[in-house]
């Protein structure tokens, strides 16, 4: 039960890794007005790759 439970939020860790990855731009631009987006960018690429890589890692390790 605890595999399945584990495997869930991997996989919703992963999931929402991969969609603040690819639209970091669009949530940004949605978040904050006009002030440092690029590194808002940035940021949220870096935590979208983080989050990816945690829930691979707890769906691995099944």
């Amino acid at each position: 039960m605890l595999n399945y439970i584990l495997l869930g939020i991997g996989t919703i860790m992963a999931l929402i890794g991969t969609i603040m990855t690819y639209d970091a731009r669009r949530i940004t631009k949605k978040l904050f007005g006009f002030g440092d987006q690029n590194e808002a960018t940035s940021g949220l690429k870096i935590l979208g790759f983080v989050l990816i890589i945690i829930g691979a890692l707890l769906i691995g390790g099944q």
